[in-house]
């Protein structure tokens, strides 16, 4: 009975894994595709007659917007963590007067679209002229991840022990030197999640870089796979290509670190 429950068990967790990941291979099966071949009817389920076109194109044309994505991720890690680790530290264990009212704005800040914020940012870079600039896109996209940093920062530091900050007072260390020296080492699985999640939104970001980055020498992969699309597209072979791509940078960072975000989103969920 007991294997019977678990053999459906594993049949429907196979199951399920089977239709989420179909998306994954049918953008794989495209991007192999021969332009000749993608609009048949009924469309083939497997490459039959391969072709590498759309890779060769990716390495041609879109290596320069791959290269402007890592810059802005990271540069959208660094900058986050920068802000979003000092603000937690202090929300969490400097009894910070109004961490409430900050928590709760962080909160609705979280729920603000994308794209309204895209229009305040516009109109603040055309008098900045910060337009079409890396350093202006790092920061529209660091908006979007600091709100969800400080939060999460916030919970895992509120339940680094008091002990530790007491002992650490008694050698003399300051406010700075705590958290320089103690908070933030303890906080390794806080941190590289927040990495990871930053790096995430800002490499798969579209509505920033297509409102303020749209006609700079650098465009970030997602405005590249985007400038193949048109009226008339027969490159989803390319399209696809670039996606694949695109995604594997994204894979790797979620295979390395798996493990450390499990336990940095599950921080401060449960109070010893």
């Amino acid at each position: 009975m007991t294997r019977t429950r678990w053999s459906w068990k594993a049949a429907l967790g196979l199951l399920f894994t089977a239709v989420m990941l179909f998306p994954v291979y049918w953008m794989v099966n495209v991007s192999l595709t021969r332009t000749s071949d993608l609009r048949r009817d009924p469309p083939h389920w497997f490459p039959w007659n391969p072709t590498l076109d759309g890779y060769a194109n990716v390495l041609q044309e879109q290596l320069p917007a791959l290269a402007t994505s890592l810059v802005v991720g990271f540069g959208c890690v660094v900058l986050t963590l920068l802000i979003a680790a000092p603000a937690g530290y202090a929300l969490a264990l400097l009894r910070l007067r109004g961490a409430g009212t900050l928590n709760f704005l962080l909160l609705v800040a979280q729920m603000i679209p994308a794209v309204v914020m895209g229009m305040g940012f516009y109109a603040i870079y055309v008098r900045l002229g910060a337009l079409n600039t890396l350093g202006g896109l790092i920061v529209a996209d660091t908006t979007i991840a600091v709100p969800f940093a400080v939060l999460l920062f916030t919970a895992f530091m509120s339940g680094i022990p008091k002990e530790l900050l007491q002992a650490a007072t008694m050698d003399g260390a300051g406010t700075w030197r705590t958290f320089w020296s103690i908070v933030l080492p303890v906080s390794r699985n806080s941190v590289l999640t927040v990495s990871l999640f930053a790096f995430l939104w800002a490499w798969s970001d579209f509505i920033f870089a297509s409102t303020l980055n749209r006609n700079g020498d650098h465009v970030p992969i997602t405005l590249g796979i985007y400038r193949y699309i048109g009226n008339n597209t027969t490159e989803w072979n390319s399209i696809m290509a670039t996606a694949v791509v695109a995604s594997i940078p994204a894979a790797l960072l979620l295979v390395v670190a798996q493990r450390y975000v499990a336990a940095g989103v599950t921080a401060g969920a449960v109070k010893d």
